[in-house]
């Protein structure tokens, strides 16, 4: 196996740099177990605390794994530490705004939807209407419930992203959740507080119907009603 040899400058990032492009190459699999740190070393041309660092590193997000006694592996499967930089790195990103955050929620969620329809079962679609009853039930118990109405709420989403039996989709999909927690659960919070609790149940039933019709007319529109509520918006743009 020839990994590229580094230079001075960034060194470990380098190093870094060198075995993602060999597992983006397949050279490097999961459950392959990396050269030793001598044999890095030698191959990349660089020193044996930078090779220590970068697999350290590796480590940290969820990439390698280090087995005593056996050595250092490529990981097998994704690990939740893997979504912390992708977050950290849009947080920190001073071109990233609330609009560019809901539009990638919106692309996420109607895009789960549309691979969910065409491989859902019927015991799933079952399930799903047992999640939206719950919700319409919360939201009953009036403004103060908002924790267990983002709960069932966030629970019907996952459940249509399940459906979808797709990993790589799930995974970005819980990206664009996490960044968007605070902003979807002051929209709950918001609408349950000035007394639209039932348009925020009527939208996810619409939701629930599209998925049982599989009529996509106007599902952008709907998956927004769920999230982007107009009061929503603005009492989070008050902060």
């Amino acid at each position: 196996m020839q990994f590229k040899k580094v230079n001075s400058e960034s060194v470990v990032q380098l190093v870094i740099n060198s075995l993602t492009d060999a597992m983006l190459a397949r050279e490097l699999r999961p459950g392959d177990k990396l050269p030793t740190e001598t044999e890095l070393a030698e191959s990349l041309g660089v020193g044996r605390n930078s090779i220590r660092e970068a697999i350290k590193i590796l480590v940290y997000l969820g990439v390698l794994e280090i087995r005593r006694a056996e050595g250092t592996f490529v990981c097998e499967g994704f690990t939740e530490s893997m979504i912390d930089p992708m977050i950290y790195g849009i947080i920190l990103d001073t071109s990233d705004s609330y609009e560019n955050l809901m539009e990638l929620r919106e692309m996420m969620e109607v895009g789960v939807m549309q691979i969910a329809m065409e491989k859902y079962t019927e015991e799933e679609i079952k399930g799903l209407k047992v999640i939206l009853d719950r919700m319409e039930r919360e939201i009953s118990k009036g403004p103060e419930n908002v924790e267990e109405v983002f709960k069932a709420d966030n629970e019907f989403h996952n459940a249509i992203s399940m459906m979808g039996e797709n990993p790589l989709i799930d995974k970005i999909n819980r990206v664009a959740k996490t960044l968007t927690h605070a902003i979807r659960f002051n929209t709950v919070k918001t609408m349950l507080e000035t007394g639209r609790g039932d348009e925020l149940f009527a939208a996810h039933q619409r939701l629930y119907q599209i998925m049982v019709t599989k009529d996509q007319s106007d599902m952008s529109t709907t998956v927004r009603n769920t999230y982007f509520a107009k009061v929503g918006i603005k009492a989070i743009e008050e902060q």
